[in-house]
């Protein structure tokens, strides 16, 4: 009987290289998995509504290792030149990603050139993984107007620094709506908010508040075009904004007022963040 365990014993003993062999091929697999590169998705959103701004070929800060991963994909599937695979998420870079969005079967806000969360992640299958994931959430309504869920959570972080409730003279995905807006307001993350009431310090520290919690923001005047006074805000880094609003965004962090005239900034000066870089400080 011992024997007969002794042997079961040198059996399993014998066994034992084969399941490691299989396990070890098993890990070796996941591990290359792990190893994929990661692009940061926050970084080369941001770098694709800024870097089509510029006047130079500068790169956005922290954003191109990721822009990289992006473009040799592109490049990869033959939708951009290698000359432009350079950190850069530039004008030609947007269209090639834009391209890449239609090829998915994808239009409208889908298709707007910035990369968003399901496109990205088929870009990179086998070729990276995609780390700090941006989702704008589901369509909901504030005020009677359509916004989603992501910039109605930003409205409220600012209504509570605020200490005041913020009411909306316009919204979001409304194409068409106000010719005066220029297609700010065709996609996502874009609102208007009423400074009905309010003294001109009290429309700078709302127009602060709305910066610091990840809105380009500014105070507009009837100055400045045909509409009433009121305050612009667009989320940064929302995919679903239409290609106006990624302009006026990029002209944010450039230090221009995100008008078709590009002056410079006229809004509270506060360190520019996302509305996910706010979060976690």
């Amino acid at each position: 009987m011992k024997v007969r365990v002794f042997g079961a014993a040198l059996a399993a003993v014998g066994l034992v290289p084969c399941l490691v062999g299989g396990s070890g091929a098993s890990a070796a697999q996941v591990a290359g998995v792990r190893a994929l590169p990661a692009v940061d998705m926050e970084a080369t959103v941001k770098a694709a509504q800024i870097d089509p701004r510029r006047a130079d070929d500068t790169l956005t800060p922290g954003a191109k290792a990721s822009v990289l991963l992006v473009e040799r994909a592109l490049a990869s599937r033959r939708l951009l030149d290698a000359k432009w695979v350079d950190g850069y998420f530039g004008t030609t870079t947007v269209a090639a990603y834009a391209k890449y969005q239609r090829s998915l079967g994808l239009s409208g806000l889908a298709a707007n050139g910035l990369p968003g969360k399901a496109s990205l992640g088929r870009l990179g299958s086998g070729r990276f993984t995609v780390a700090h994931v941006i989702e704008p959430g589901r369509r909901v309504s504030v005020d009677g107007f359509v916004v989603n869920a992501r910039t109605r959570s930003m409205l409220a972080e600012a209504e509570r620094l605020a200490g005041r409730n913020l009411v909306l003279d316009q919204g979001s995905y409304n194409p068409g709506g106000d010719p005066t807006s220029a297609g700010t307001h065709d996609g996502g993350g874009v609102i208007d908010v009423s400074v009905k009431g309010m003294s001109a310090a009290i429309r700078t520290s709302v127009a602060r508040v709305l910066r610091r919690v990840g809105f380009a923001a500014w105070v507009r005047s009837p100055q400045q075009g045909d509409w009433p006074w009121h305050i612009h805000a667009a989320a940064i880094n929302d995919t679903d904004l239409s290609p106006q609003a990624q302009h006026q965004i990029g002209d944010y962090y450039l230090g221009l007022n995100g008008l078709a005239n590009r002056r410079p900034d006229d809004g509270p000066k506060v360190p520019i963040v996302t509305w996910e870089e706010y979060r976690r400080r």
